[in-house]
């Protein structure tokens, strides 16, 4: 592999979870705001994660709730778990119950992965519709992403090639830590859009996002390093704690 790993220029440190939490729904805003102004409509793909839901709870309150044209935001995903809505564990359930629901979005404006289908049924469909809503070659204005422990962001977990089938746009591929398959969307969508915000808090990322920054470029171990949107903005958000690790650090 000849790809860098992941930029530090993008990196902000800040003091912990709850800061970051604040942070992350400005640039939401921010970014929705931007998007509007020039386009007239905002296209963002939600991440699911503690972080992200609180953010959105944000959001959905005083004083951020009326920062927004919420009329011109559509709503997408970066991945799903394959269960159906209803499910606790659905991104889509969480995104509903945080924000749509308590800003009144219409249905017309929210994409969600149809984890209730079969997998590579529902990743060929929700391809179709990206292909539909943002053209053959998707991008989004924001793409919201988190990292786990292990390394991993959206469905991209450690184990398999990142980029197999990468010209799909969105795969269904099977997590053996999990025995289930997961919807994600690929690379190759990450990587087009306008501004990609990756959120992370606590000690228990540590590892990980010394690993990304700082470890050899090995995306088959750590997915997330496929993160280099080509002419977008890329940030990393990280609390003190994810921070801990990373060599010569200032914070």
């Amino acid at each position: 592999m000849n790809e860098p790993h992941p930029s530090r220029a993008g990196l902000v440190v800040v003091e912990d979870a709850a800061i970051l939490v604040h942070e992350l729904a400005d640039r939401f805003v921010d970014a929705g705001r931007d998007a509007i102004a020039g386009r007239a409509r905002f296209d963002v793909a939600l991440s699911g994660g503690s972080t992200p839901r609180d953010a959105y709870a944000l959001l959905a309150r005083e004083p951020l709730r009326n920062s927004l044209d919420w009329s011109g935001v559509r709503f997408f995903f970066g991945d799903e778990r394959c269960v159906p809505p209803s499910d606790d564990q659905s991104n889509y359930k969480m995104a509903r119950n945080a924000l749509f629901e308590p800003l009144g979005i219409a249905d017309a404006q929210i994409f969600r992965i149809r984890g209730e289908d079969e997998p590579s049924a529902a990743a060929r469909a929700y391809a179709d519709i990206l292909k539909t809503e943002l053209g053959p070659n998707p991008v989004f204005d924001l793409i919201l992403l988190g990292m786990g422990p292990d390394g991993h962001t959206a469905s991209l977990f450690p184990g398999g090639d990142p980029f197999e089938d990468d010209a799909l746009l969105v795969r269904a591929p099977y997590v053996a830590k999990f025995a289930s398959h997961r919807v994600t969307i690929t690379p190759r969508v990450i990587n087009a859009a306008r501004e990609v915000v990756i959120a992370a808090a606590g000690a228990e990322k540590s590892s990980a996002l010394a690993a990304a920054l700082e470890g050899p470029y090995d995306p088959s171990g750590c997915p997330i390093q496929i993160v280099h949107p080509a002419d977008g903005r890329f940030t990393w958000l990280v609390d003190r704690l994810a921070a801990g690790r990373l060599r010569g650090r200032t914070i």
